[in-house]
């Protein structure tokens, strides 16, 4: 039975790697910090599920900033794979935390690589990189050849851990890649990423919990998947003849506004512009403003429009996306809709009359 070493593991990403993992019949190891307010949520029904009883499916505690706790698990594990997927996420966030960021998303890529190069582990390694290092970009559509230009802390970082994949690759003959994902959501999408922040903030409004929501820069545009879809080309680029990077995308671009009137028609609540500048409103229904456009939010360093192209994948791993983005913010939207419904005690009271 292969064992699969995955960081990061409670994240949106983790949780859906490890249900594909199991599926295919693998050992799954999770780690996990050590913290007073542990968020498993995500992982919850593996930890308590069948292949957690059969010994499948074990979380150990252990953390990127601590060489020695690294080193200890893999040393017990002795996996067939490694998933780096443990970073400080948030792009915004970056801006003021760079020195935690850049150590989570950058330096602690080298404690990995290290840890496995000292115990000699033919594990092979996928590093989780990101669209960000594009920043402002230098081509459209970007692709693996495409020159890096990162905006923010987080993305500095990333690209750090990028290249210094690439060196133990080309300099230890380790099996390490690097997925340059690009953005890709789900209803366990963090309620900090813009998203999921539109998809809660569409059901609150429509529930009547909230009367607007606020965001930044409804301009910028990304190229949105669906994350389940993606940790599958996570999966086939360790499964590879050769170790090799890939972009791995939808190919369509859409910005934040289009996001947010897509959610908010799926919820009921169709929307339109009161103005385009960041001195307007926002986003209203029925002569209400609903999306209120905040410059609080907006970055330091803006990153405009990110589209990729994942032929290679494509060609090479017979990678190719299945959820379109319409189902995705349709699937986003209605989980926050039934989970904020059943979660309110007023209607709860009305269904058990």
């Amino acid at each position: 039975m292969r064992k699969a070493f995955i960081t990061g593991i409670t994240g949106q990403d983790g949780s859906y790697l490890a249900e594909l993992l199991l599926e295919k019949g693998y050992e799954v190891w999770g780690v996990v910090r050590r913290s007073s307010d542990s968020n498993t949520s995500r992982i919850r029904h593996l930890a308590f599920g069948e292949a957690a009883k059969a010994g499948r499916f074990r979380l150990a505690h252990g953390d990127l900033g601590d060489s020695g706790s690294l080193h200890r698990l893999l040393a017990e594990v002795r996996p067939d794979e490694v998933y780096n997927l443990a970073a400080q996420s948030d792009v915004r966030i970056s801006f003021e935390i760079p020195e935690e960021t850049s150590d989570s998303a950058g330096v602690g890529v080298v404690r990995l690589l290290e840890a496995i190069r000292q115990l000699d582990l033919p594990a092979r390694f996928y590093q989780a990189s990101s669209s960000e290092m594009f920043g402002r970009v230098l081509e459209t559509p970007q692709r693996e050849t495409t020159p890096f230009h990162p905006r923010s802390p987080y993305a500095v970082a990333k690209v750090f851990g990028y290249h210094m994949t690439r060196n133990y690759r080309e300099a230890y003959g380790m099996f390490a890649v690097n997925g340059i994902l690009f953005n890709h959501e789900s209803p366990r999408r963090g309620e900090n990423f813009v998203t999921r922040k539109i998809s809660r903030g569409a059901a609150r409004i429509k529930l009547g919990l909230d009367d607007r929501l606020r965001l930044g820069n409804l301009q910028a545009k990304r190229d949105w998947g669906y994350a389940a879809d993606y940790v599958d080309a996570m999966w086939r680029m360790l499964q590879a003849a050769e170790p090799e990077d890939y972009v791995v995308a939808s190919g369509r671009s859409h910005s934040v506004r289009e996001f947010c009137d897509r959610a908010f028609a799926h919820a009921g609540l169709p929307l339109h512009w009161t103005g385009e500048g960041i001195d307007e409103k926002g986003l209203a229904e029925d002569g209400r403003v609903l999306v209120e456009i905040d410059p609080e939010f907006f970055r330091p360093a803006e990153v405009d429009a990110l589209i990729g192209d994942a032929g290679k994948a494509r060609d090479r791993l017979g990678w190719r996306p299945r959820t379109s983005f319409e189902e995705l913010v349709a699937m986003m939207v209605d989980h926050d809709l039934a989970e904020l419904d059943a979660a309110t005690p007023a209607r709860t009271f009305e269904r058990q009359r």
